[in-house]
């Protein structure tokens, strides 16, 4: 579950949005063996988990398997760090900055509306380029089917229009 509220968030459908990133990025598994995907670290699997235990920066631990430093729930990569953080003036890499930024990439999408407002495959395709593991987001990498996703939306409490 995302560390803000829905509130804060800006409503269900925004956090529960979160919670799908999430599934897709990380998996129920690795979730459940870690403080919910914020401090797992790019190739982590369920039955090696690869964690970080301080949320004071990002990590910036390179994976050369994965050619990857991307960490944290919504595995953020490293370069991008130093200006996420002054842009949103976050305190840290901790569970709440790295909600607000992963909106902070949603708005930047253009998606943030569309995710309000129940448009969940439209906010995907949207957002596609930002997370790897999204239907066609063309990174090489296993992507998730787009009816996973939304179960995994919907379980989380989004609803779709």
């Amino acid at each position: 579950m995302s560390a803000l509220t829905a509130d804060e968030a800006g409503g269900a459908n925004v956090a529960a949005f979160l919670d799908m990133i999430a599934y897709s990025e990380i998996g129920p598994e690795l979730l459940a063996l870690s403080e919910d995907g914020y401090n797992v670290l790019v190739g982590s699997t369920p039955a090696h988990p690869l964690l970080f235990s301080s949320y004071g920066e990002h990590p910036r631990i390179h994976n050369a398997a994965m050619n990857s430093d991307a960490a944290g729930r919504y595995q953020f990569l490293g370069r991008y760090w130093t200006s996420y953080r002054a842009q949103l003036d976050l305190a840290d890499f901790g569970p709440v900055s790295q909600d607000i930024w992963a909106i902070q990439l949603i708005r930047e999408c253009h998606a943030l509306g569309l995710v309000k407002a129940g448009q969940f495959a439209t906010a995907v395709n949207a957002c596609k380029s930002r997370w790897a593991s999204w239907p066609g987001a063309g990174y090489g990498q296993h992507e998730n089917d787009l009816a996973a996703l939304q179960t995994a939306y919907t379980e989380a409490g989004g609803t779709v229009a």
